[in-house]
């Protein structure tokens, strides 16, 4: 059954880029193929339907989502209303929350790096590394 066969069913990566976690719905599919989307505990390929009541588990870079599907959406919306697809758990908001505040609290090392090195900068790498 495809999703102009029932308007409450879709496919798990048109979902996805609906819902905004991703911004091409090609992005959603090789990140479900690659094993950082869960449907209700398993691995899942881009294909399968999805229905409300369904609980996803996102990984998008560092950030790690888990909601319930609240309703599907034929075309991508603004993000005020593609947030209405979802609802996030509270255990995944306090996890999201935790994890925002270690990044901001503990910065990656050179994270606020950007580009090539100084003259300056490379002198002082290469008397480090002599």
């Amino acid at each position: 059954m495809s999703d102009a066969d029932d308007p409450q069913r879709q496919r798990i990566d048109k979902w996805l880029w609906a819902a905004r976690f991703f911004k091409t719905r090609s992005l959603a599919a090789a990140a479900v193929d690659g094993g950082r989307i869960k449907w209700n505990g398993q691995q899942v390929k881009p294909a399968r339907e999805l229905k409300a009541g369904d609980q996803l588990e996102i990984v998008a870079g560092e950030l790690r989502w888990t909601v319930m599907v609240r309703g599907v959406s034929a075309q991508r919306r603004p993000a005020p209303e593609a947030r209405l697809l979802y609802e996030e758990t509270a255990e995944s908001i306090a996890q999201r929350v935790r994890q925002q505040e270690l990044r901001r609290l503990a910065p990656m090392p050179g994270a606020d790096l950007k580009g090539r090195p100084t003259k300056k900068a490379g002198r002082l790498i290469r008397g480090f590394n002599d």
